[in-house]
């Protein structure tokens, strides 16, 4: 997996709807379809509303992993459902901040980290999309880890995150307040050290009871695709 060069915003956005539009491709009629939060994940969607409109997706219907998402389905006409409708879901499209050359990835910079990996664990084929740019050598390289932390807990989760060399930050609102999940959480951005091995760190934070979640997916993508200069490419996970 190559290391990134610096992109333009300009063109950052036309990778991202490049690998939104190769991932709606595998979508087929009567999916049942998970949608993360990500900026490109949501790039998808007019590509998925054109396809229906075109009666290319007979029966299929979208399970979002966050308001923002199903709002967005919704004003572009795709029926939208929950996991009670479909606890097992075809594939799930989302996006990614960081992914390393073993296909994991951080998620989470949008706030819906753990809903997001709710449905992505319910999908039998995770597709990550993302521009050449998240591509890193190792997690945390350039993205901070997002730890979504029970409020009852928080003092205790922030100083477990400090003692491993977490580094935490209390993501804010505009006004300063901390900013809250769907679910009433806060979330710490965590400036960890280039990570040597994702799969132990995860298996910290899942064995802290007031951790309600983390941007650590590892093990759970089937499929990356990722365009950059040289167009749309699908990346073997752990290749």
């Amino acid at each position: 997996m190559d290391t990134p060069s610096t992109f333009s915003p300009e063109e950052t956005a036309g990778f991202k709807r490049a690998a939104a539009a190769h991932a709606a491709a595998m979508v087929e009629p009567g999916m049942a379809v998970g949608m993360g939060h990500g900026s490109t994940a949501v790039a998808a969607v007019p590509v998925l509303a054109e396809r229906a409109a075109r009666g290319e997706l007979p029966g299929t219907y979208f399970v979002p992993a966050a308001h923002f998402m199903a709002e967005a389905l919704r004003r572009a006409g795709l029926p939208v459902a929950g996991l009670d409708d479909a606890p097992v879901l075809d594939i799930t499209i989302d996006g990614a901040d960081e992914i390393d050359p073993a296909g994991n990835c951080i998620k989470g910079g949008g706030g819906a980290l753990l809903y997001e990996k709710i449905v992505g664990q319910a999908a039998q084929r995770l597709v990550i999309v993302a521009d050449a740019g998240k591509l890193s050598p190792r997690l945390c390289s350039r993205h901070a880890l997002p730890v979504e932390i029970t409020p009852f807990a928080l003092a205790s989760e922030l100083r477990f995150l400090r003692r491993i060399g977490g580094n935490p930050s209390l993501r804010q609102r505009p006004d300063g307040d901390p900013m809250r999940t769907e679910r009433g959480n806060v979330i710490a951005d965590c400036a960890f050290a280039p990570l040597p091995d994702p799969a132990a760190l995860a298996t910290s934070l899942d064995a802290r009871a007031g951790v309600a979640g983390h941007g650590l997916f590892v093990g759970l993508a089937s499929c990356i695709v990722v365009a950059g200069p040289d167009g749309v490419r699908e990346l073997e996970v752990g290749g």
